[in-house]
Order: C-alpha cells, then structure tokens, then sequence
C-alpha cells in the first residue's frame, strides 16, 4: 500500500530531510535518524548513504516498518527495498538527488547516494495507516 496524500508527497518531496525510525522488535521506535529524501511520481525513497552496513539501514530493512517525520509530516511507514536491477527507476532517482541536493552538497551527492554502489541499499517508503 503507498496511501501518501499529494499535500504529504510535495511537503515531503520538497524536505531537505527527513527524520527515520524503525520499530523495534517491542513495538517501541529506535530513535530518528536523519536523512535525504527524493520522491519521483507518487514515490517516496531513501539510501542509505554509507553502504549496507549503515545502522539505521540495516535496523529498517531487518524490521521492515518504522516511521518518518518531514516537513510537518509524521506517517508510519513500510520499509520496501527497491530491486537493484530497476535501472530506469534508479537512473530518476540518480536525477532527483543531483537536481534536489546537487547544487549545495555535489561532491558529497556524488560521493554518497548516486550511482551503481547505492542501487543495492534504496528503499521505498510506503505509507501505511
């Protein structure tokens, strides 16, 4: 399910971050972590920066749901690893990260959330209720 408003889409898509948590096995939210966000269509993504073995990722993709705050937005949200093969959709993800933080931030943009070596640590955040 990705139930995102359009409102929640823009004011999202427009963050410079977004706040992450995943749900601990007790129900309980591990504490936020801050990170770039790129919306493409009705879409919401994250990567992880610093590779698979980046905490916050590894704690999202093991429970699979957590919740995100942005731009005055707080949503629950599934974790869903997008398919490293996807090349279309991660050539627009590329392009959305480059356009969205390029301009203040591109060596760190290139360094850190584009190209081949993120394409295996990209998750879509599907909004649940």
């Amino acid at each position: 399910m990705n139930d995102w408003t359009e409102d929640q889409l823009d004011r999202v898509g427009a963050a410079d971050q977004l706040e992450v948590a995943s749900v601990r096995d007790d129900g309980s939210l591990r504490p936020f972590t801050t990170v770039w966000v790129a919306r493409v269509g009705d879409e919401l993504f994250i990567r992880s920066a610093y590779g698979p073995e980046n905490g916050w990722y590894k704690r999202a993709k093991e429970a699979g749901v957590g919740r995100i705050k942005s731009a005055g937005v707080i949503r629950d949200v599934a974790f869903v690893p997008v398919p490293a093969d996807d090349t279309a959709l991660h050539a627009a993800l590329d392009a959305e990260y480059s356009r969205k933080y390029g301009p203040h931030h591109a060596a760190h943009v290139t360094a850190t959330v584009l190209g081949d070596d993120v394409r295996g640590v990209t998750l879509r955040l599907d909004a649940q209720d």
